[in-house]
């Protein structure tokens, strides 16, 4: 019997934010199709944990040391990647440090989460679900 096919693995770094009126996030511009706004993440490397992984991404990506609070969720919809069948393991937290945005993004900055831009993926979706369905801030 051969090796089984299945979904490449990615984590996603939520990074929350306080602002001033409302919750914020950290978002990357991608600098690779699919283009447009993201939460930092990647694929996982052969060798290394999950939550390796998604501190490793949002380092890369954001210059941020990522400190983990809690799984936000596992998103595994077939078609939520255009590249392909993607599951993505998405970790909330704060991060500290210098934003600045490096590897595979173009530009960094943080959003409320009433005022997010047209996003990659399903990342508004991961987005709504932590803060309005699992935090309780909309019933």
């Amino acid at each position: 019997m051969g090796k089984p096919i299945t979904p490449l693995l990615a984590v996603d770094a939520l990074i929350v934010c306080d602002l001033k009126l409302a919750q914020g996030v950290v978002l990357i511009k991608r600098k690779n199709p699919p283009y447009g706004w993201a939460l930092p993440g990647g694929f996982v490397d052969v060798g290394e944990t999950v939550e390796q992984a998604v501190v490793r991404e949002a380092k890369e990506e954001t210059n941020l040391d990522f400190a983990i609070d809690d799984l936000a969720g596992i998103y595994s919809k077939p078609d939520r990647d255009p590249r392909g069948h993607t599951v993505s393991i998405v970790y909330a937290g704060k991060a500290a440090g210098e934003m600045i945005a490096k590897d595979d993004a173009t530009e960094i900055s943080v959003f409320s989460i009433f005022e997010l831009p047209e996003l990659a993926f399903d990342h508004k979706d991961i987005i709504m679900d932590y803060f309005f369905a699992e935090h309780g801030c909309i019933e």
